[in-house]
């Protein structure tokens, strides 16, 4: 018999989020107690917020349902492990839908996971190789969650960083908010020594470590850190204005558009436009565009449009057809 109560609870909690109805003497038979007593811890979890539902009858029991809020999971060590391992395969790249929420639930995971099984996750981590290695530069996701959990805790961080023209320097920041766009990671922080707001690749940043030092949270200049980062990146050149026009219409590339994209607009004559403001290089998105498997048009920018073309003809002399013999690089 389980007589310690709580530990009694969170078993049957454990229990109860497998996705299964559980019978009453079932439950009473692995917690070695009576059916009472497993009503009553039942009345319990939904007093803390879990919402179980019984059903009645000879053959009735209890499950987990969804509720309007999310409560707190009890994991087993395989769970938590193959979660870790999830989280940390998909934060060293910034892949679309892989945002500063995943990184956040990585650094509460990482933060409580026993020795014992932070050791499993680093030699898990270190034995596989994926076989595409993602549109973006490689990070190490221990630099995302120290980056997030300083942001979490409002701790100053400190860390070494590369400019892009190879200068390194040492940055003492107030760190805001990551930012993915889709290839990249940036932090959005306010430099303590240039007494400014900054963006910086998260690629480029080496030996990150939360101070301990907490601080009160500066108002940022524009209305979110992603509007941030794009009106730095505009001002440095490492943007663009994108228009490109499609043959479908817009509730068929609504959901095949990266969202950092924005939403698709019909356009005059059928099919869709979109205009988006763009950072980062041109050289993916060429193949970015074919992937969707519908006709476009590039409208701007004109690098754009002439690599398009250069890709075209040179795909073009790949299956033994006649490409623009100019277009050569």
């Amino acid at each position: 018999m389980t007589t310690d109560t709580p530990a009694r609870i969170l078993t049957l909690l454990s229990l109860l989020q497998t996705p299964r109805e559980w019978p009453g003497g079932e439950l009473a038979e692995r917690l070695g107690v009576s059916r009472r007593t497993v009503r009553r811890d039942v009345e319990r979890l939904r007093e803390l917020g879990y919402p179980v539902r019984a059903s009645r009858g000879a053959d009735g029991g209890y499950r987990l349902v969804a509720g309007t809020a999310m409560p707190p999971l009890v994991l087993d060590d395989e769970e938590a492990v193959a979660i870790a391992v999830g989280l940390r395969a998909g934060a060293g790249h910034a892949v679309e839908g892989v945002d500063e929420a995943s990184v956040r639930a990585l650094a509460k995971l990482e933060q409580v996971l026993p020795s014992r099984l932070r050791h499993r996750v680093a030699a898990l981590q270190t034995a596989t190789t994926p076989l595409t290695g993602g549109d973006g530069p490689r990070i190490a996701p221990e630099t995302l969650t120290v980056i997030a959990s300083a942001i979490a805790g409002r701790e100053r961080l400190r860390f070494a960083y590369r400019a892009a023209d190879g200068a390194e320097s040492r940055r003492l920041t107030e760190p805001y908010r990551l930012v993915s766009t889709g290839r990249r990671w940036y932090l959005v922080a306010y430099d303590l020594g240039r007494e400014d707001w900054r963006t910086f690749r998260v690629d480029r940043i080496a030996e990150p470590f939360a101070t301990g030092a907490r601080y009160a949270p500066r108002e940022l200049p524009t209305g979110s850190a992603a509007e941030f980062l794009r009106q730095s990146m505009y001002a440095r050149n490492e943007a663009y204005e994108l228009e490109v026009r499609f043959a479908a219409g817009a509730d068929v590339l609504a959901d095949r558009l990266p969202h950092w994209w924005g939403t698709p607009e019909p356009a005059d004559g059928g099919g869709c436009l979109i205009r988006a403001q763009v950072a980062d290089s041109l050289e993916w998105l060429p193949m970015r565009l074919a992937a969707l498997d519908v006709e476009f048009t590039v409208r701007q920018p004109a690098e754009l449009a002439e690599r398009v073309r250069r890709m075209g003809a040179r795909l073009l002399r790949a299956a033994g057809g006649d490409g623009d013999g100019d277009a050569r690089d």
